[in-house]
């Protein structure tokens, strides 16, 4: 998942928040981030992976995506998920257009996307993008 970081690094300016929704306790796109010195914030609606990110010195909120508080996004200046359901997916894509900034999701194998992103292959792994 390191390539994911990549891309985010050479596609987000350096000043935007990037916000990555349904961390869990997967951490490692969102420190390898800080460690490029970008801006990260994670956003779950587990307390308990919010409280283990903060642990880990990555700031997050909890938050549920199919309701979202949009305070939390307006500064981001790109979204990323790893391996969501197609319904949270869809839930991403709202809010991106909504707030008009990149989406980029890296998908369980079998999952179809909405059609509005574009599959990348970038450095081997797959990423669905939308861009405003």
């Amino acid at each position: 998942m390191e390539a994911l970081a990549e891309l985010i690094k050479r596609k987000v300016p350096k000043e935007g928040l990037i916000v990555e929704v349904g961390v869990g306790f997967y951490l490692k796109v969102a420190k390898k981030l800080k460690e490029y010195g970008l801006n990260v914030i994670v956003v779950d609606i587990n307390r308990e992976a919010i409280r283990n990110a903060m642990k880990e010195g990555i700031p997050g909120f909890v938050d549920d995506i199919f309701n979202p508080n949009l305070k939390i996004y307006l500064k981001a200046g790109a979204i990323y998920s790893i391996r969501p359901n197609p319904e949270i997916m869809r839930a991403l894509l709202s809010l991106a257009k909504k707030i008009k900034v990149p989406l980029y999701v890296v998908p369980l194998s079998g999952d179809v996307p909405p059609r509005e992103m574009k599959l990348i292959n970038y450095k081997g792994i797959s990423v669905y993008v939308w861009e405003p």
